[in-house]
């Protein structure tokens, strides 16, 4: 596109993005909509709707928030030329006014929106328990969650943070928090299966495993760690004999497993369930290897392994004990048998030498192989007096085994100190119990023997000295310090290599260490086909860490069968996440311990030393867990949810798309409360939020509209308002200089409220000055006050106590007259303030807006919806705290300016509606589908809604009666259209609130399904009903029934007509050429109107002319001067000064009006009239007005102070009387701009 001066300039785009799906970037997009821009409209949250969602009432009317918003929820939500784009955030906006492109990141919601019904069948299933913010956490509710009934998007979505540390932490990544989360539901077949995922040998692991997950769970941070591992053990124990497991189809595959310890077992299981034909080589008699011949029975009973290896064995893995791989059996003979894939994962059964003297003697026993002659029920000789050497798990066992097998003194000896010994501290304590004897920073240097049998052992002292390369002091030998230990059996336990001497004249390539050399990632060796894993690979480790490496050796085993790459998607698995601090506002619980055998009952035999939990316990430890994954990705959702809409592994999107200009809309956040320490915010159960009070009033809410108090769930008698919380703070410390609009009004409505809740109710706001500055908020003041008896009460609060026993809460405050007082409430309620949303401070960095200093979208005075940034827009409380009617206004205003300038690429991107063809009714009797709805409990806690239902089932023509939580709802809209579909309805009659809001909502529904719009007929049970006879529910059920009767009467005589299609006339009429009526009419004009302005004087600028200066220093006559000047160039723009609309007729699109100036009058056709007549300054007639001339206005001030400044610098004292002509009875409202013109003058002077 090229300009007549030849600049080339990019084509516009007919398109608005709307960022924030609060109600202001709600009507901003309906508006842009109807205007014929397609909108975007970007949402942080996984609905749209913003904190108006959360009211229960708005001010002044006392409306349900609910009721207003939901209609326009749904009108957005399936407009054809809205696009909502929810859980997303904006990453990056490149381009100029006119042409932007704009990059969203969407994040997952891990459900498929086009799969997804809204059933709500799914939260059923989760197991986590997460804090409600949209019910202000007085309420839980699950990690899988929709807002609230009415969200738009009718979509479900799953909460996740960073994968849980104790599952990062555990080597085989065990999704340990979802096993957890469900043994605390009592689903233990559940917890079983989730575990099998990763772990085949629950009930062994659970029994033995060092637990390093506990290490990193982050309850420790609050008191101690989840027991996992006996919750592990718990529920394998549950569940004994397992659970059916599916295998794939079977494979012509076979695959070989040396080893049938942890890794070995874990590897044949996992690929057995892929279909493979597995075949495991075990050199010993038994199958288990370590598990088997390394851990003692008293840890490790042998029926739990042999039980799990069973499992395994089940799944058809053939386990072939005796059969040692070596000469007689070569990995190429594996290979020859057609083994297509073979696995490596033997244990490290040698034992390493000491290399003292006298180590050769028969009595010198090494501990792996003591170990294994007794768990195979060989002989073994024990010694009456017998030294362990070593500080690890395997020492330790052979020491408590010795003792087992009948040694009466069993001594230790550590060469470091009890702080550097490798075994387990819980197993070093039973030792202790048992009588076992420690000796540490000794080291044995000679073994002595008297005619052929042991007699002693040379010692010698050690100290510790610098770190080595394990990280533990390296013990150095004390000269002279040498003792001799009178002995007679020495069990050496030092350490343990595996034995790889099968492995010559292979070509798999060993470490420095003697281990096999595989990849860390897909455990390859150096010969393709073969794979390695657990201690043959490591060296000795913990089970986990072999169960883990057998775990990715079959997934890397199935992928080479497969021809795919080993390594794809995988390093993920190395790496950490991050986490925030999530135990906070969490009660302290002590871990639950499993009971152990007294020593005396355990010393000399091999009954398990621990009991397992209890069921009771086990629930208990369970619910312990702070879900700091959130979701734990059981997949409980996944089995319930019969759509099949539940993807886990869904990613998050990135959307391209451009824009001629951007709305903000991105809302606020509610003060931090918990700042306000005096308070007690966060300390005391009783002091809540206003935010939180409207969700306890709400119908949707927490204690469903009971007004209860959240430490006991009883009714407050007297509850106190404390108003400023967070606001007007001039120190800063405690708040925000600036008042946030909103709270006195909403503190009134909420004290009024709770008073029609229960009558008996003692409301009290404690205040400094109350701000009623718009719309009949001043006489809803002084309703609150005379008919609803709610106290008042000038104040500083300065500070708010507990009654322990009670609860009750202690106001201390100094009175209106500087007495201190106190007084005790049932209930705090915090007006808190408004601040910027962190997410809009983002926002702006990200669009390289400014703010203003207390964080809000920096505009100039008279451009209050334009940004720094040209082509952005702002509207509602992120230009700075408003209240709804406000904000809706302004929205509007944002629109009209965004479009401004797009106003030739108007309609180009939109679409238009088709509707399915009309359904001939005519011929047909009436067929009418009657729902009555309970909106909450707006209705439904008055009206008895089944009995209304159930009255409207035998009206005549009635076949189809239904009732509703929420009859506005989206998901309801649906249930609405596949009733008519399913019913063949022909009428359709809801009973629920205010036609005046929602009967366009209804019949655009039925419209959707080919009924005539004129088809519906709708009563107000609510306001005739439920509001006006609250405390009569008998009489307003019967009411209600009487007027469903009379509706569903009349809509039996309901006929479709069909509405004509008329021109419109695309010229506006502006009545007023003030300041509000010249905005409006070159608003008009930018978007491609003509416009006339009607003013009655002969100049345009109405009070502006008037008008000097600003509190904020601007120059009001440079404002005037220009807009005139622009309105007056505007060739769509037709001016009539000194002129008078005199008559008007026509209808909406086609007005005629007469218009006469100076007498003469002429006719103006137009399609829409915008009144902007504006207010005149009210004339005193009291304080001696127009009899002394020193009295005057504080207009009259502005003008002799700028056109007579000597006059009044002659003046000594000056006094300004306030609200002069305002709250009165003849006027009872505020006049809003009193109050900071009294001061802009007064700082002139």
């Amino acid at each position: 596109m090229m300009r007549k001066d030849g600049v080339i300039m990019k084509e516009k785009v007919g398109a608005v993005m709307v960022v924030g799906g609060g109600i202001a970037g709600i009507q901003a997009s309906l508006d842009l909509a109807e205007s014929g821009y397609y909108v975007y409209l970007v949402e942080s949250s996984p609905a749209i709707g913003g904190v108006m969602a959360q009211l229960d009432k708005t001010f002044p009317t006392n409306d349900c928030s609910m009721c207003i918003l939901s209609p326009k929820l749904v009108e957005a939500g399936r407009h054809l030329n809205i696009m909502p784009l929810t859980y997303s955030e904006v990453v990056e906006v490149k381009g100029e006014p006119g042409e932007f492109e704009v990059t969203v990141r969407q994040k997952p919601r891990f459900i498929d929106p086009a799969k997804c019904t809204g059933c709500g069948e799914c939260p059923q299933a989760c197991p986590v328990l997460r804090k409600n913010q949209f019910d202000e956490g007085l309420a839980e509710r699950k990690a899988i969650y929709r807002p609230y009934a009415q969200a738009f998007p009718n979509i479900f979505t799953i909460e996740k943070g960073d994968r849980a540390p104790c599952g990062i932490t555990c080597p085989a990544h065990i999704n340990v928090q979802g096993y957890v989360a469900l043994i605390g539901a009592g689903k233990d077949k559940e917890a079983y299966s989730l575990i099998w995922k990763d772990l085949p040998l629950p009930g062994v692991l659970g029994r033995i495993c060092p637990h390093p997950c506990e290490k990193e769970c982050n309850r420790k941070e609050l008191d101690e760690p989840i027991a996992i591992c006996d919750l592990k053990r718990f529920v394998a124990d549950q569940v004994r004999g397992g659970i059916p497991l599916q295998k794939e189809e079977p494979k012509e595959e076979k695959v070989a497993i040396i080893g049938s310890g942890p890794s070995g077992l874990t590897a044949s299981a996992y690929l057995a369930l892929k279909g493979y034909s597995v075949t495991v080589f075990e050199a010993l008699p038994i199958a288990g290897g370590m598990l088997s011949v390394g851990i003692p029975s008293y840890r490790l009973p042998r029926e739990v392994l042999e039980e799990e290896i069973k499992t395994i064995q089940s799944l058809g893995v053939e386990i072939k004990t005796h059969t040692p791989i070596g000469p007689n059996l070569t990995l190429e003979d594996l290979f020859q048998k057609g083994y297509r894939a073979i696995f490596i994962g033997v244990g490290a059964h040698q034992d390493q030498k000491l290399n003292i003297p006298g180590e050769e003697n028969p009595s010198v026993v090494p501990g792996v192989v003591f170990l294994r002659k007794v768990n195979l029920g060989e002989k073994v000789e024990v010694g009456k007096k017998v030294a362990v050497i070593g500080g690890g798990n395997v020492a330790i066992d052979a020491a408590r085994t010795a003792l087992r097998m009948g040694a009466e003194e069993v001594i230790l000896l550590y060469r470091r100190s009890r702080a550097e010994m490798p075994a387990y501290e819980e197993d070093v304590k039973e030792a202790e119990e048992e009588g076992i004897q420690f000796q540490f920073l000794t080291t044995p240097v000679e073994i002595l023997s008297k005619d052929g049998k042991i007699s002693s052992i040379r010692c010698i002292r050690m100290e510790l000295g610098e770190p080595d390369a394990s990280g533990r002091r390296r013990p150095i030998p004390i000269p002279n310090s040498d003792f001799i230990l009178e002995v007679d059996m020495v069990i050496p336990a030092i350490g343990q290599i595996p034995d790889l001497s099968f492995l010559q004249g292979t070509k798999i390539e060993l470490t420095p260490q003697g281990t096999i050399k595989a990849d860390p990632v897909t455990f390859e060796t150096s010969l393709s086909g073969v794979f390695a894993g657990g201690d043959a690979v490591t060296g000795p480790k913990i089970a986990i860490d072999a169960v883990a490496a057998g775990k990715e050796a079959a997934i890397s085993i199935d992928r080479f069968l497969r021809g795919r790459d080993l390594r794809e998607g995988r390093e993920t698995l190395l790496q950490k996440a991050r986490f925030e601090e999530i135990y906070g506002g969490q009660p302290k619980s002590r871990r639950v311990r499993a009971e152990t055998l007294p020593p005396e009952q355990r010393r000399r035999n091999f009954l398990e030393v621990r009991k397992g939990l209890t069921e009771e316990e086990a629930r208990q430890e369970a619910l312990r867990c702070l879900n700091c994954g959130l979701c734990s990705e059981c997949l409980q959702c996944v089995a319930l949810c019969k759509a099949g809409a539940i993807n886990h592994q869904m990613k998050e999107q990135y959307i391209h798309f451009k824009v001629g200009s951007i709305i903000l809309s991105p809302g606020f956040d509610e003060y931090e409360a918990s700042r306000l320490a005096a308070y007690g915010f966060g300390r005391y159960d009783n002091v809540i939020t206003s935010i939180q009070f409207e969700r306890i009033l709400s119908a949707s809410g927490p204690f469903q509209g009971s007004l209860l108090r959240p430490s006991d769930r009883k009714a407050p008698h007297k509850i106190a308002w404390i108003q400023c919380a967070g606001s007007r703070d001039q120190t800063g410390r405690d708040g925000n200089e600036y008042c946030s609009s909103v709270c006195c009004m909403y503190a009134i409505k909420e004290a009024v409220i709770a008073k029609e809740h229960h009558p008996e109710v003692e409301p009290t706001i404690f205040y400094m000055d109350i701000r009623a500055h718009g719309k009949e908020f001043d006489l809803y003041y002084e309703r609150a006050k005379k008919e609803y008896g709610v106290r008042f009460i000038r104040s500083m609060v300065s500070r708010v106590a507990e009654r322990p026993k009670s609860k009750n809460l202690l106001i201390t405050y100094i009175d209106s007259e500087g007495r201190p007082k106190e007084e005790e409430f049932d209930l705090v309620v915090l007006s808190v303030g408004l601040t910027p949303s962190q997410g809009a401070k983002v926002l702006a960095q990200k669009l390289g807006l400014e703010l203003d200093p207390y964080g809000f979208c920096k505009t100039e005075e008279f451009s209050p919806l334009q940004t720094s940034r040209e082509g952005f827009f702002v509207c509602g409380a992120f230009q700075g705290p408003k209240d709804i009617p406000e904000t809706v206004a302004q929205a509007s205003g944002a629109v009209a300016a965004a479009s401004s300038l797009l106003s030739e690429v108007r309609a180009t991107l939109t679409r238009k509606k088709e509707y399915p063809e009309e359904i001939d009714v005519r011929d047909q009797e009436p067929r009418i589908g009657v729902f009555v709805c309970h909106c909450g409990i707006n209705i439904g806690g008055v009206v008895n809604v089944s009995e209304v239902k159930e009255y409207a089932k035998h009206l005549k023509g009635v076949v189809y009666v239904e009732e509703n939580l929420y009859t506005c709802s989206q998901d309801t809209q649906e249930k609405i259209k596949k009733a008519i579909q399913e019913n063949q309805l022909n009428r359709v009659v809801v009973a629920s609130c205010s036609p005046r809001t929602h009967e366009p909502l209804f019949q655009e529904t039925i419209r959707e399904v080919g009924l005539n719009k004129y088809l519906f007929e709708m009563t107000n049970i609510r306001d005739q009903c439920s509001w006006v006879h609250m405390h009569q529910p008998k009489e307003a059920t019967e009411k209600a029934k009487e007027l469903v009767r009379m509706a569903v009467a009349k809509s039996r005589l309901l006929r479709p007509l069909k509405e004509p299609v008329m021109e419109v006339i695309r010229k506006g009429l502006v009545i007023g050429g003030g300041l509000t009526g010249m905005r409006a009419a070159l608003g008009l004009a930018q978007q491609g109107f003509e416009c006339a302005i009607v003013e009655r004087d002969a100049q345009l600028g109405g009070h502006l002319r008037h008008l000097y200066y600003t509190l904020e220093g601007n120059d009001p006559q440079a404002l005037l001067k220009k807009m005139v000047e622009e309105v007056m160039a505007n060739p769509r723009i037709q001016v009539f000064t000194r002129s008078e609309l005199k008559s008007l007729s026509g209808y909406i699109g086609n007005f005629k009006s007469i218009i006469s100036t100076d007498g003469i009058e002429k006719e103006y056709e137009h399609g829409v009239i915008i009144v902007a007549v504006g207010a005149k300054e009210s004339q005193p007639k009291e304080y001696l007005y127009g009899q002394d001339p020193r009295v005057m206005t504080q207009r009259e001030l502005e003008e002799r102070i700028v056109h007579q400044p000597e006059e009044i610098k002659k003046a000594r004292h000056i006094v300004m009387i306030q609200c002069v002509g305002s709250r009165t009875e003849e006027h009872p409202h505020c006049s809003r701009i009193c109050c900071s013109v009294a001061i802009k003058n007064a700082l002139k002077l």
